[in-house]
């Protein structure tokens, strides 16, 4: 008895160093300073896209949301951007690995915000997000259809919309039906008979098509959660009330986060992401393919015939920096990917590139032992977490979801 006594003494001191003599949540100027850098509040307006001229115009976002969830834009019509990305689920799928036409090696990304990255997909592949929305309607594992097939079936199915954001559609009469040059033997075949001409007038209409799925997906934000609501009170010198008052060990967990744990250092900003590449030693699963990151995404994005120097860009090239200027080679990005948002989290299990930790305890504990990649360098050293603190961390991260 007086040992269970002694540990609820020390939970109860540990507690009160969190806190001042009137209750309320100690903080230094500098960790103030931190904690109101990650508020929602301070996420500034959304930046035009100059790359697609569509990407705020309604009717194209209204015709985007269409094809969105619209399973005809698949190679056998049962698959649609929807079915991996949710609408009730922070569009994902909880799912380790997405699953559209067949089995992926990638986990589904939520897309609160991500209008705002600056690469898309866990690697980076793409550079803007129309050119990401266009993928997956190519990929064999994914939407598994063809150009060709996706410039018919919006003439069939929404020509006039189409015409009335984009102009008027080329003639699609000796396209041929099924043609990409991504696609099977027999529509790389068909897409190499056509004319260079006929080729652009149909990646015209592929371009415009993730155009108008981007500027849907550009309306798609984060929401305030209970670590804004105490973010701002603790900015303003309030007293957090209700559900923005904040635990002992959610506020252990704050500081651990932006100090101890070292966190922040990668999930900064308000969207808890620094939107760059790191290996962290995450282990590959066993029977999915090789899967090694950033380093092969370099010569896909560069390769992409959408990417932003490449003709279908609207706008002058100006806006290329990033794959101007993005790092190439080098341990560094070796088996990196990308650094996720945190925001609503606890509610997507489960976690990294292709599912390999079922909660948020199993993250915490990872990144606390830090093992060794399997290949190149993982950037976490441990940190040696004692299970309290582990405890904490998954607390705080709670709060980043509604």
């Amino acid at each position: 008895m007086r040992r269970l006594a002694s540990v609820a003494s020390l939970s109860v001191l540990a507690a009160l160093a969190l806190l001042g003599g009137c209750g309320e949540p100690q903080f230094s100027d500098a960790e103030k300073k931190t904690v109101a850098s990650l508020a929602l509040n301070t996420l500034p307006s959304l930046k035009p896209d100059t790359t697609n001229q569509y990407a705020d115009v309604p009717a194209a976002a209204a015709l985007g949301s269409t094809l969105f969830f619209d399973t005809g834009m698949s190679r056998d019509g049962t698959v649609s951007c929807s079915t991996c990305h949710k609408i009730d689920r922070q569009f994902q799928d909880d799912l380790p690995q997405a699953v559209g036409v067949s089995h992926t090696n990638r986990r589904t990304m939520p897309l609160a915000g991500v209008a705002r990255n600056p690469w898309f997909f866990w690697d980076g592949r793409r550079d803007s997000l129309w050119a990401q929305a266009l993928t997956p309607l190519e990929n064999p594992l994914e939407q598994a259809g063809n150009r060709a097939a996706f410039a018919h079936y919006i003439k069939r199915r929404f020509g006039e919309r189409y015409e009335r954001i984009f102009g008027p559609l080329p003639d699609l009469s000796t396209v041929p039906a099924n043609a990409s040059p991504l696609g099977t033997d027999a529509e790389k075949a068909a897409w190499n008979a056509m004319p260079a001409s006929q080729q652009d007038d149909v990646n015209r209409v592929y371009a415009n098509i993730g155009k108008a799925i981007a500027a849907f997906e550009r309306s798609i934000e984060p929401e305030q959660t209970r670590f804004d609501r105490f973010a701002i009170d603790l900015a303003t010198g309030a007293k957090p009330e209700g559900d923005a008052a904040f635990l002992p060990e959610e506020i252990l967990g704050l500081k651990l986060f932006i100090g101890k744990a070292n966190c922040v250092t990668c999930h900064n900003g308000p969207r808890f992401t620094d939107n760059s590449f790191h290996n962290t030693g995450v282990p590959p699963v066993q029977g999915l393919p090789p899967d090694r990151g950033r380093v092969d995404a370099v010569a896909q994005v560069e390769a992409d015939p959408f990417n932003c120097p490449g003709k279908f860009r609207d706008g002058d090239e100006s806006a290329c920096r990033e794959l101007r200027f993005m790092v190439k080679d080098g341990p560094q990005i070796m088996r990196a990917y990308k650094t996720p948002s945190l925001r609503g989290a606890a509610d997507r299990p489960p976690y990294m590139h292709a599912g390999q930790f079922s909660t948020l305890d199993e993250v915490v504990a990872h990144y606390s032992k830090a093992p060794l990649a399997v290949e190149g360098v993982s950037e976490v050293h441990p940190l040696d977490l004692s299970e309290r603190e582990r405890a904490a961390l998954v607390a705080f991260l709670k709060t980043l979801s509604d």
